[in-house]
């Protein structure tokens, strides 16, 4: 969020975002001080990560669907997010590429398998072809597909064999490379995550799963971030500047079209200690 008159941030003007104390996860605020005060030499190491932004078409402009991540979760309690997670092992097996055609060279293809996968274990919709050239049913209305998705989440299968399973091919295309963020160096905990924006297959219909997530929501940009001043969608820095980039846009079709334009490049953010939480600061 850009910095205004009158914003908390007066001892921290270099800040641009702020995450309020209480909404941090238990002693993350704590660890950030003392970083501060003795930063480590050896940071964590970012784990690769994916993460996919879900778009329609809505009656006042193309919408996103943000899901409430459990209070309980280790990363970003609470928190409203898109579907995500960390780049397994399996998402690096070629089969789910098979028949794929051609793959945009970045980032590497793993990236994509990894956004498809979360997409489909975190809400039911695949993003993949039936071999008569459709989309894929989700899993809301194809038992079948939601007996995959309890095996995708319980380990014991990957997208790869699902894809084989079931005759369909990923739509590596129909993820557009959005933006690319690593986590600060002051968190314990940190990834290295790739952000990818896809259209809502036609028809489709997103449901939840209650052991990762609270609830979801179809919304606006534009709306999103006035519910975020509000207090109502607490979010973090990444989601939160995603929305800003894709308010003004009238349509999907308008926004994928000026994302595969763009040049992507990584984002480090660095975190401040301000008196209402934790500031981030992104050079630009």
């Amino acid at each position: 969020m850009n910095v205004a008159d009158g914003d908390p941030l007066a001892d921290a003007p270099d800040a641009r975002f702020v995450i309020p104390r209480e909404r941090l996860p238990e002693g993350f605020a704590e660890r950030l001080l003392a970083h501060l005060a003795e930063p480590s030499d050896t940071p964590a190491e970012p784990r690769p990560a994916a993460t996919a932004v879900l778009l329609r078409d809505g009656a006042d402009g193309p919408e996103v669907l943000l899901m409430r991540r459990h209070r309980g979760a280790a990363f970003v309690p609470g928190a409203w997010v898109f579907p995500g997670g960390r780049v397994d092992r399996a998402d690096g097996d070629e089969r789910a590429l098979a028949g794929a055609g051609e793959v945009p060279r970045e980032p590497r293809p793993s990236f994509r398998v990894a956004a498809a996968r979360e997409v489909f274990e975190e809400t039911g919709i695949l993003l993949a072809r039936r071999p008569d050239g459709g989309w894929a049913p989700d899993a809301s209305v194809d038992p079948e597909l939601e007996a995959w998705r309890e095996r995708l989440m319980a380990g014991s299968h990957s997208l790869a064999d699902l894809l084989e399973g079931e005759s369909f091919r990923l739509e590596p295309d129909a993820l557009v490379h959005a933006a690319h963020w690593i986590t600060p160096e002051a968190e314990p905990r940190r990834y290295d995550t790739h952000f990818f924006l896809a259209e809502l297959p036609g028809g489709g219909t997103a449901r939840s799963d209650a052991r990762e997530m609270t609830d979801l929501t179809w919304v606006t940009p534009r709306s999103a971030l006035e519910r975020f001043t509000r207090g109502e969608l607490p979010m973090v820095f990444p989601t939160v500047r995603t929305l800003e980039q894709l308010a003004d846009f009238g349509s999907v079709a308008d926004a994928l079209a000026a994302f595969r334009e763009r040049i992507v490049r990584a984002i480090l953010p660095r975190l401040v200690s301000t008196p209402e939480g934790v500031g981030i600061v992104v050079e630009e």
